[in-house]
């Protein structure tokens, strides 16, 4: 007898309906499986014999054949479990037809018919609702995030037995909804920890309001670290639909926290030096978000940034271009979004202490070697780059009363994202770091002091075209700090400077 059971595949963080087709027939008694199916799906036979087996719903002694359709797409992971047992329940009547009809099933097995949480549900539920499915049965582990979809049933299961049980008495008609409430959690790090670099903050809070890449430069203990781990603390909460396109991608990922269910702030992530080039853009036959896409809509910092690989430095310079990433294996294409904001690190030379001459004890092939570690175009693509010098005695006996708190500076990035919101409604993008080179005429409209002033820093430091759009995008921010709908020529001046720091000399 043939049945099947609606399911979904995962292709980047796309979801693809496919159907679980099981036909229970007379003959030598096996389990067969075909459709394209990497390890762990074949695996699911055994999985599935076993787990029937002790819920006591053994298999029968016939030939079964079990086909994931559509063929031409490659099915990865333990998630057709459950719909596998389930179409294969449904064949041999032990479920009243009908009771799967239009329902999207997902779930792994353990031996003994526990039914375990598995990556990428709230894709595949939003992939249901858009088929028409009219509810999705998925591990009672993934629940939370399931559930954030509304317009379609969610219902959590927590064995294979509950489930046949729950089917026998009818699905209900609607599912519990979780409130989404984005916003910022209790950081237990402020912006009034950082005593004096008040040039440093300055940049910090141009970066997060416009979302500009940022390099800070300077020797070991002058705060560039701890300065920009507190980069998020200014960052404005999530909106809604960034809460759920993050939750989408740390669903896919496998790393969503179980107890919440969706991300509330935004994603600050901060790989080691030895991160490869696959760890950042993502890898795999059927690739997986890497750190440039769990750091969307927030920030990926990059802590002594000559130490990386230069294969894996190179490897962000499209999606800083772009805003995405795509990877091409043999069997697709796989677009991820990555806009996010770049924070860098790094001291200005080996040792750390150049140009003081009585410390620095790099000779000027050291210095080349380690300049060399970060390319011209990649370095061309950060907006700040800021010096971060060592601290005083007097600044670092400063009383943490007299910084400037985060939640000052982020009422300030909260007022020009509201000047960018309102700007840009309905022009495709969000942040002045995002503006299209065609469109900074419209949006950077500059007085004449500052377009001279412009058109002399252009011929003097010989900047290349991007440079010049990236330092007219740093003067829209900085003008919008000012409440200025014009750009003046001390913004440009403001953004000219942190191009081009007293320390980049070495560069």
């Amino acid at each position: 007898m043939f049945n099947q059971v609606l399911s979904a595949a995962l292709r980047g963080l796309e979801a693809v309906p496919v159907r679980v087709e099981a036909d229970v027939s007379d003959g030598l008694p096996m389990l067969t499986m075909v459709g394209s199916l990497g390890p762990e799906v074949r695996e699911a036979a055994d999985r599935v014999r076993t787990a029937l087996r002790n819920e006591e719903l053994a298999l029968p002694a016939k030939r079964i054949t079990i086909n994931i359709a559509p063929a031409d797409i490659h099915k990865d992971g333990s998630r057709f479990d459950l719909p596998i047992a389930l179409a294969i329940l449904l064949s041999e009547g032990m479920i009243p037809a009908g009771a799967l009809e239009n329902v999207l099933v997902l779930g792994e097995l353990s031996l003994g018919g526990r039914v375990n949480a598995v990556p990428g549900v709230l894709g595949s539920v939003l992939a249901a609702k858009k088929s028409g499915c009219r509810a999705c049965i998925v591990p009672a582990a993934n629940l939370r995030e399931a559930s954030l979809i509304e317009g379609i049933a969610v219902i959590g299961v927590k064995g294979l037995g509950e489930t046949v049980e729950r089917l026998k008495e009818g699905l209900p008609e609607k599912g519990d909804v979780t409130p989404v409430k984005p916003g910022l959690n209790d950081y237990q790090i402020d912006f009034r920890d950082i005593h004096g670099q008040r040039a440093v903050k300055r940049a910090a809070l141009l970066a997060v309001a416009g979302f500009h890449n940022i390099c800070l430069v300077g020797p070991p203990g002058s705060g560039k670290t701890m300065l920009a781990r507190r980069l998020v603390t200014i960052l404005p909460p999530l909106t809604l639909e960034e809460s759920l396109e993050i939750t989408q991608i740390y669903s896919v990922a496998g790393l969503l926290p179980e107890e919440k269910g969706v991300i509330t702030q935004r994603p600050f992530r901060a790989p080691h030096h030895t991160a490869t080039p696959q760890a950042l853009a993502g890898g795999g036959l059927i690739p997986g978000p890497g750190e440039i896409t769990l750091a969307h809509r927030g920030i990926l910092f990059l802590d002594e940034m000559p130490e990386f690989p230069r294969r894996a430095l190179e490897v962000l310079r499209q999606p800083l271009e772009d805003r995405q990433i795509t990877i091409t294996r043999a069997n697709g294409r796989f677009t991820f979004p990555a806009s996010f904001l770049l924070a860098a690190a790094m001291n200005p030379c080996p040792c750390g202490y150049y140009p003081d001459a009585k410390r620095c004890q790099c000779t000027s092939t050291d210095l080349i070697r380690y300049r060399n570690r970060i390319s011209k175009p990649l370095l061309d693509r950060i907006d700040l780059r800021v010096d971060s010098p060592a601290l005083t005695y007097s600044e670092l006996t400063t009383g943490a009363q007299d910084e400037i708190s985060s939640a000052d500076l982020r009422c300030e990035a909260e007022r020009v994202h509201a000047r960018q919101r309102e700007r840009y409604r309905g022009a495709g993008f969000l942040f002045n770091a995002e503006i299209p080179a065609p469109l900074l005429k419209t949006f950077c409209p500059l007085t004449s002091d500052a377009e001279k002033a412009l058109e002399k820093a252009f011929e003097s430091m010989d900047l290349s075209a991007r440079a010049y759009h990236r330092i007219l995008r740093v003067a829209r921010t900085a003008a919008d700090l000012d409440g200025s709908d014009r750009i003046d020529i001390r913004h440009v001046r403001e953004a000219l400077i942190f191009r081009a720091p007293e320390k980049e000399r070495y560069l």
